[in-house]
């Protein structure tokens, strides 16, 4: 249940029976030379519609901007600084919550957007507790589901990387078919390098990518990931809501 093509009426009829919703967010930035640029959003939302039909909630809109800040030397990407993506989460979960909602379950497609959540989630207890309102938050990063990471290092070996990985390209490949892409790819890719300002990322990380070898994704692949990831995020969100 997606809750832009919802009316009110059955958003007010749903909160009877859950105060859970389901909240995508990714990021708009580069993925090496192969990789889209909305691969972080277009992964997480499409995960979150699979949780939300096997589960029947509510699927919030997709943040799609993130903290990306490190990325913004490649053209196309876009971030917002933490402390704005911490007033939009702020946002997000006062007006929902003025609303009924209660218990809200981020689907993260973008390891920089971590940190932020947590404390945007902190921003949030702080803020809402003050009105009366309780409310939980939890973030579920696909790209760490347990089954995801064992598949991706038996598929790809230590060319899973770190960045513009084969796991999400093959996300993506399984998504938009459509639109895979296909570039020479040089066998020297840098890896290990700490990652300071955006800079300073595109010197070392010449081709956007971290030590990964995206040409190895399949959409058969990514089709695998997809429900992987369905499955293992279907189990943490009702654990989620029954965790109350």
């Amino acid at each position: 249940m997606l809750l832009q093509l919802s009316t009110w009426c059955e958003v007010e009829s749903y909160l009877e029976n859950s105060k859970g919703i389901i909240i995508p967010i990714g990021s708009t930035e580069q993925h090496g030379p192969t990789g889209l640029i909305g691969t972080d959003a277009i992964c997480a939302e499409a995960i979150a519609k699979g949780v939300g039909e096997a589960t029947g909630a509510i699927v919030s809109p997709t943040v799609n901007v993130g903290m990306a800040l490190h990325h913004t030397a490649f053209p196309g990407s876009i971030s917002l600084r933490p402390s704005t993506l911490i007033l939009v989460i702020l946002d997000y979960l006062t007006c929902l919550s003025r609303s009924g909602f209660r218990d809200f379950f981020f689907i993260n497609g973008h390891g920089g957007n971590i940190a932020t959540l947590k404390a945007a989630f902190s921003e949030s207890y702080d803020h809402l507790g003050n009105l009366g309102i309780e409310v939980r938050a939890e973030v579920g990063n696909w790209f760490m589901c347990r089954s995801v990471y064992q598949l991706a290092k038996e598929l790809y070996g230590n060319q899973e990387g770190h960045h513009a990985t084969p796991s999400e390209v093959a996300l993506t490949q399984y998504i938009y078919p459509e639109y895979l892409k296909k570039a020479e790819l040089s066998e020297n890719v840098a890896s290990g390098y700490p990652i300071y300002g955006a800079k300073d990322f595109r010197f070392h990380y010449p081709d956007g990518r971290m030590g990964s070898n995206p040409a190895l994704a399949t959409p058969e692949h990514g089709q695998q990931f997809y429900q992987l990831a369905v499955e293992e995020l279907t189990k943490s969100y009702l654990q989620f809501l029954n965790s109350n």
